[in-house]
């Protein structure tokens, strides 16, 4: 599926700032790798709804976030309960939130093109029985091996850090 673009477009500033463009944060977060200090942070809710947020490491691929975790970590437990979560980054010029929902996946020719990405900065990862190996990763994603999961998201807030200035929500289509 290529990159999705915004079905609705909600200027939030209260300042007379224009609209910002749904490229700023989508050309920021399609450059690989990310700019050097960019922390990117999963939030997940609890079965008892309280919250649960780890960094983690990302790619994108046509339209979609993609990252790993042990099937034993919290925020993979809390996936399994609830796919609902949000995405968070202060991306350069721009803090951005991403609201939807990660799923497992399964198919095969997919994980390969995801992994190539991961491997193509420098995680030296591969597609082992349907789950992701390698020498090492972050602490937070548990111990190998890894499931991927395809983040989709259907609405995303941009706050502005730096001119041209402003705040807009972006709506997408989860088809």
């Amino acid at each position: 599926m290529p990159d999705r673009t915004p079905t609705e477009t909600t200027n939030l500033d209260r300042y007379g700032s224009e609209t910002l463009p749904w490229d700023r944060p989508h050309d920021l977060l399609v450059a690989q790798p990310p700019q050097p200090g960019t922390s990117i942070f999963l939030s997940t809710a609890r079965p008892d709804g309280r919250p649960h947020v780890a960094a983690v490491g990302v790619v994108w691929h046509e339209g979609d976030l993609y990252f790993t975790s042990g099937p034993g970590t919290r925020k993979s437990k809390n996936l399994a309960a609830n796919p609902d979560c949000v995405f968070s980054a202060g991306l350069t010029g721009i803090d951005l939130i991403l609201e939807g929902a990660a799923t497992r996946v399964d198919d095969d020719a997919l994980m390969h093109a995801v992994i190539a990405k991961f491997r193509d900065l420098g995680w030296p990862a591969q597609v082992e029985d349907g789950r992701v190996t390698a020498p090492y990763s972050a602490p937070s994603a548990g111990p190998p091996p890894w499931d991927l999961y395809r983040f989709r998201f259907h609405t995303a807030f941009g706050v502005a850090t730096a001119e041209p200035f402003g705040a807009t929500r972006w709506q997408f289509s989860m088809a």
